[in-house]
């Protein structure tokens, strides 16, 4: 007996995979961007239960204020671009602009160049809250747990930009072929 998975069917998982990972993001970055309007502006207090409950940024709020801010600032920029990431990836699902019988067009050019400009927005600034948190180290704040901050991977974010900026060249060189072949004819 032989079992045959259809490329329908591939896509169809991959948009409900996709879905949940959307969902997840956006709890996480509305999470992250609500403690943190709770903790500067109504309970100062509640920075010990901070998202993931990180004692590091318990330790970082009363070490500096500032420190706090821009260390949960960056946490927000990371969690939106991967939310506005996966936005795009369900957007693509539900909007039918993927087409298997004609894959070389604009508009997946376009969500590939997309999806290689956030992702590398999200390496840069994991990067910079790596560094950033580095240096608060050498400052006297507690070492940061980057993992749980969730800036950790900015290489491999840089990586799969580069990827998909690759692959989105050879998509505008398909579309150009594929556009000279349907003159000829």
């Amino acid at each position: 007996m032989e079992i045959k998975i259809t490329t329908k069917q591939i896509l169809k998982v991959l948009q409900i995979l996709s879905w949940i990972i959307f969902i997840g993001l956006c709890i996480e970055a509305g999470g992250i961007v609500v403690n943190t309007v709770i903790i500067f502006f109504r309970k100062p207090s509640v920075a010990f239960n901070f998202w993931d409950e990180t004692a590091y940024l318990t330790d970082l709020y009363q070490f500096d204020h500032g420190h706090f801010f821009a260390i949960a600032l960056i946490m927000i920029i990371v969690s939106v671009l991967k939310a506005i990431l996966f936005y795009l990836i369900v957007k693509l699902f539900t909007d039918k602009q993927l087409n298997i019988t004609r894959p070389f067009n604009i508009e997946l050019k376009n969500f590939i160049i997309n999806l290689s400009s956030l992702s590398f927005g999200i390496g840069l600034f994991s990067y910079f809250g790596m560094k950033y948190s580095v240096w608060l180290t050498t400052q006297g704040a507690q070492k940061a747990d980057l993992k749980a901050l969730h800036l950790s991977g900015a290489d491999v974010w840089i990586f799969m930009a580069i990827i998909l900026f690759v692959i989105g060249q050879v998509m505008k060189s398909g579309i150009e072929m594929q556009n000279e072949n349907e003159l000829t004819i």
